[in-house]
């Protein structure tokens, strides 16, 4: 490899670094907590609304977090669709319309 595709390589890992620390730093200030104490370097391998409580609602895991729930929200909706028969493009029609 050359030192020139080397250079291109690092500079692009620095520029999608930096793209995560912004749009993790947009969405911290939008939810109004306070960037400017916090170091926003951070944000470059954690997300802004992660508490870090594996107990918590909504960060934690369901069926360890002692909710009572066994299923996650992917699964409830996966057997939700499996028990309804839906006969719809993706357009909204029914098939029999067609």
């Amino acid at each position: 490899m050359s030192h020139e595709e080397d250079k291109f390589k690092h500079s692009k890992r620095l520029l999608k670094d930096n793209n995560a620390i912004k749009k993790q730093v947009k969405i911290a200030l939008k939810n109004g907590l306070k960037v400017k104490n916090i170091v926003p370097g951070k944000f470059a391998k954690k997300h802004a609304m992660d508490c870090g409580k594996p107990n918590c609602s909504l960060c934690g895991n369901p069926r360890r977090s002692g909710w009572g729930e066994k299923l996650t929200q992917q699964e409830k909706r996966l057997f939700q669709a499996m028990d309804v028969r839906n006969n719809k493009h993706s357009n909204g029609k029914n098939v029999d319309e067609e």
